[in-house]
């Protein structure tokens, strides 16, 4: 799996771009502002259907302009895929393989499996659980199209139930009837999901502490927790329970959409406990063992974007990372750097081929 070239027409900061590129490893060097992320994002894009740092797609049009144009060519399993993204200003975003426009996006998912690690991945640590349900939600829909209609279909009932809640609320009233179809519909779906999310995690958490161990030198305890409400009662008894308060709240109070990841060091949460060096060790092995449980699923190793990540490592962490790629446990790899000679040094060291771009 790997992509064989790109093209970004008024992509966020650039104008025009065209790009040929090396199957095993590609370097993007230059100062801040110059680009480098921008380009790794438009490689994402193409992959998820959305920019990883901006979901809303008309903000990731050139300044000035009125459209861009995403537009790269991936190799799987020896089969080109031409894979375009565009949108102009006022219209609706349009992402087409082959030649064919999707009519939902959710079908695109899964086919360019994709792992980036990026400085932004401290939100996993720092922010709510809406960004740790989204990696999670994220990496088992890589693998499972039916998982993510589920998760739409999902949110889209609560979003009918908390409009109902609402108009109760605003006009005086209460149908219990009405919510009760609801609920109904509400029940089978939290608990496929939920079970998913189990499932998931029981799998995931070995990749995850492996690859801890392989950076750190496994000198840290550290775990990753699944937090859900249904761990305790079945949706229907919760929902039941919670009529009241949504009412009051004018929105649904439980459930998945609450489900959360608890990241821990020492049975204490890492954000509060954990230096910069173990948040960064933490991240690195999470999306690490992301890339790896995709891989493992989908038979194919994705695409790893590595976005200013040398920066702040230590030369342990980047000598095992090399190690890694002279095992051949990645596929192709993208790396933004702003120092050059650093990049050159580092890639020197993993005996593969690389291309640099100086921009």
């Amino acid at each position: 799996m790997y992509l064989k070239n790109l093209s970004l027409f008024n992509y966020k900061n650039i104008e025009e771009k065209n790009l040929v590129f090396d199957k095993k490893i590609n370097c993007f060097v230059g100062k801040n502002g110059i680009g480098k992320t921008n380009i790794l994002d438009g490689i994402y894009h193409l992959a998820y259907g959305k920019s990883y740092f901006n979901p809303l797609a008309v903000q990731n049009i050139k300044h000035g302009t009125d459209f861009f144009v995403l537009d790269g060519c991936f190799v799987k399993n020896d089969k080109e895929e031409q894979i375009v993204c565009s949108i102009k200003r006022g219209q609706k975003k349009i992402l087409k393989r082959n030649n064919k426009a999707y009519e939902r996006f959710s079908e695109h998912i899964g086919l360019i499996p994709l792992v980036i690690i990026s400085p932004s991945d401290q939100d996993l640590i720092i922010e709510g659980s809406e960004t740790r349900r989204k990696f999670m939600d994220s990496v088992i829909s890589q693998y499972n199209a039916y998982y993510l209609q589920e998760i739409i279909q999902y949110q889209k009932i609560i979003a009918q139930r908390n409009a109902l809640l609402k108009y109760f609320f605003v006009n005086r009233t209460f149908d219990a009837d009405t919510l009760s179809v609801y609920n109904d519909q509400l029940q089978g779906l939290a608990k496929s999901i939920h079970e998913k999310r189990e499932v998931f995690i029981a799998a995931f958490l070995p990749i995850f502490h492996n690859y801890h161990q392989k950076i750190t030198g496994g000198h840290e305890d550290v775990a990753i927790v699944y937090q859900s409400q249904l761990q305790e009662k079945p949706m229907l008894e919760l929902l039941n329970e919670s009529i009241a308060k949504d009412r009051a709240i004018q929105y649904t109070s439980c459930g998945v959409h609450k489900d959360d990841l608890s990241f821990e060091i020492e049975s204490h949460p890492i954000k509060k406990f954990g230096s910069q060096g173990q948040q960064k060790s933490f991240l690195i092995a999470l999306k690490l063992a992301q890339f790896e449980f995709i891989k493992t699923r989908s038979g194919v190793p994705p695409i790893l974007l590595f976005d200013d990540i040398f920066d702040k490592l230590d030369a342990f962490r980047v000598s095992k990372i090399v190690e890694m790629v002279n095992d051949n446990t990645f596929g192709q790899l993208f790396i933004s750097d702003t120092h050059a000679d650093r990049t050159e040094e580092i890639v020197k060291q993993t005996l593969q081929s690389y291309t640099i771009f100086n921009l």
